[in-house]
């Protein structure tokens, strides 16, 4: 027995990263799995590896979370294939560069607000109806320790993501009586964009890494995931508005982030 049979979990962003990382968690604890991923091969790869990995059914549906259609369309199809939602991750992100405050363009600070903060709005209020319905809603938004450490740079995701965390206790508050618990992660994993990041600079990877008090960045999948889990599960009923930093304790003093930005 899982800790997550029986429930139907909506993860958008799932097609690589901690997206991948807690699909594939959701995936071990038996839950039903739904890969909203605008990489078609990335989230058709997931979906087949959930399946050929776990025995899940694990469902692909190509979304561009800025589009708000896709987005209703994504949590559709959940409750059409498997009959019910019970859990929303929002994770997607589409990554908009790095520059300094006064070079960051209307654009990319608008793209860092439509990915993060209308994509998740967009989501939760359609899941609704279907959040409440069995009494085990559940809406996890992954934030990050860039916005709560403003580090430099990112000024378009570390707004967007702290946007998402008052979003998120809002939405906690209000949803509350009706037994819907909404939480927040804070990671620190080895993403997408961290990858790519120590890819073009291996000394400041190594250098954040080395400053984590864990002498580590996290797994997406046993780091992570597990967290992601236990905020799914029956055992978190009675935890909502919360934000909790997966980081090895990262938190507690900041880690630097400073990638090359001419």
């Amino acid at each position: 027995m899982g800790a997550l049979d029986g429930r139907v979990a909506l993860i958008t962003g799932a097609g690589m990263g901690i997206g991948r990382g807690i699909a594939a968690a959701y995936a071990r604890e038996g839950a039903d799995v739904v890969v909203a991923e605008i990489d078609e091969q990335a989230g058709d790869a997931t979906a087949r590896w959930l399946r050929d990995e776990w025995g899940a059914r694990a469902h692909f549906v190509r979304t561009d979370v800025t589009d708000k259609a896709q987005v209703h369309a994504a949590v559709d199809a959940a409750v059409e294939r498997f009959g019910r939602l019970d859990v929303l991750v929002n994770n997607a992100w589409r990554g908009s560069g790095y520059a300094r405050f006064e070079n960051m363009t209307d654009e990319q600070l608008r793209a860092g607000f439509d990915t993060a903060v209308m994509a998740a709005f967009w989501a939760m209020q359609r899941a609704l109806p279907e959040l409440e319905r069995h009494g085990t809603g559940r809406v996890i938004n992954l934030c990050s320790l860039n916005g709560v450490n403003a580090h430099m740079y990112s000024v378009q995701y570390n707004a967007a993501k702290e946007a998402l965390r008052t979003l998120t206790r809002t939405a906690a508050r209000e949803w509350a009586p009706k037994q819907i618990c909404c939480n927040v992660i804070c990671p620190g994993a080895q993403s997408e964009a961290f990858r790519r990041v120590a890819e073009a600079d291996p000394q400041m990877a190594a250098a954040s890494a080395q400053a984590n008090p864990m002498g580590r960045i996290g797994d997406p999948l046993d780091d992570i995931g597990p967290v992601a889990v236990f905020l799914a599960s029956e055992g978190a009923r009675y935890l909502t508005g919360n934000t909790l930093f997966v980081d090895g304790g990262a938190h507690i003093n900041g880690v630097q982030w400073a990638p090359r930005v001419d």
